[in-house]
């Protein structure tokens, strides 16, 4: 089979978790690598160059004219909506980190300049191809547990390091889109649209920087309640504060069963349910075989997943499962929940929609920093 012949922008350290997830791929493999520090590219073309040499280049122009297919975008997310346009208008195909851009209205853009330019466009969200959500979601639209009525969902990981660093852009809301809400927010919410096949319609959210306190930071930690368009209501808690390795949790509770789903566990699913189709486990818990490694096993599965999905549906010339549409609705989401923290009341989606096409959604970040107390004391 042809191999994808990738580039990489931005040489951090997101890329060995895909390039460990892809070494082996059959399907694509890394050749180029660009970065605003040529000798980190360098460094990075060096180590994971394996027995398929990367080559570093020193501006991106050159990269996208050294005959690679498609760009892997890995850069703090102000940027991925120029860099996605330029690959692009390059008729290169693109795969982008979460979150998808910074405003709906950066989201916009980026879809509108793939189709006009018939390259294929994907954001490189990973709870959306990791087994377990894979089987959550199957088990929810075969009618497993019943009717969904609530959901809780946590991500916490531990960025003090970033947020206390005076001009980094980690937190910064005008460089990453937030804080822990939009950096972990977009995951929750991906995930929980994906699992119900229902959108989002309604946020109340809470932030705070609880052990953080740099003035042009958001918030550390967030508190979000909301309401989807098949009636289930949610609440999804971010943290950028929590002192251990990363970690994922879901609760999803319906008329006939529970799914508790924990990422710290070898078996990361559990199911409970009277649905007489889980034959001897009915009325009992049960924890199905899954793909899945703790942390950071995890985050190589879910590489390998959403990569290996990616190159195929490009050599193939297959739709994309995930498109840019469903990546774009978190952002909605996740700037809906910053307006209701701004404005001290819930906020519906239609609402962000709105000043989207009024070019406004900025405005929310732009107010963000200022506005988060620290430990809830303002």
């Amino acid at each position: 089979m042809k191999q994808l012949k990738f580039g990489i922008v931005g040489a951090g350290s997101a890329f060995r978790f895909h390039y460990l997830g892809s070494k082996s791929s059959e399907t694509m493999r890394f050749t180029a690598v660009y970065d605003t520090n040529f000798d980190r590219a360098g460094r990075v073309a060096s180590k994971f160059s394996g027995g398929n040499p990367m080559e570093p280049f020193e501006t991106l122009e050159q990269m996208l004219n050294s005959g690679i297919d498609a760009v892997l975008v890995m850069v703090p997310h102000l940027y991925h909506e120029e860099i996605v346009v330029k690959c692009a208008e390059k008729g290169k195909h693109v795969l982008c980190e979460k979150p998808m851009g910074m405003t709906v209205e950066a989201c916009r853009n980026m879809i509108a300049a793939c189709k006009r330019n018939k390259v294929a466009f994907m954001i490189a969200e990973n709870h959306r191809f990791l087994p377990a959500h894979v089987y959550i979601h199957d088990m929810v639209q075969s009618g497993m547990i019943g009717e969904v009525s609530l959901v809780r969902a946590y991500e916490g990981v531990d960025e003090l390091a970033g947020l206390m660093r005076p001009g980094f852009w980690k937190g910064d809301p005008l460089v990453a889109g937030g804080g822990s809400f939009m950096d972990m927010g977009v995951h929750k919410f991906a995930a929980i649209e994906y699992i119900l096949n229902a959108r989002c319609v309604s946020i109340s959210a809470m932030m705070s920087k609880q052990m953080t306190s740099l003035p042009e930071k958001a918030e550390d930690n967030a508190i979000a309640m909301a309401r989807f368009s098949n009636g289930a209501i949610a609440d999804i808690t971010t943290s950028f504060t929590q002192l251990t390795t990363p970690n994922n949790t879901m609760e999803i509770y319906g008329s006939k069963g529970t799914i508790l789903e924990n990422h710290d566990s070898e078996k990361p699913v559990k199911i409970f349910s009277f649905d007489e189709r889980m034959g001897a486990n009915v009325g009992r818990w049960f924890e199905p075989e899954l793909e899945h490694s703790p942390y950071p096993g995890y985050y190589l599965i879910s590489a390998h997943h959403t990569d290996e999905h990616f190159a195929r549906c490009v050599l193939e010339n297959r739709e994309i499962e995930f498109t840019p549409e469903q990546s774009m609705s978190p952002i909605a989401d996740v700037l809906a929940g910053y307006l209701s923290f701004l404005e001290k009341r819930p906020v519906e989606i239609r609402e962000i929609e709105k000043m989207a096409d009024e070019n406004r959604t900025i405005e929310i970040l732009q107010k963000l920093a200022a506005s988060i107390p620290v430990r809830g004391v303002k």
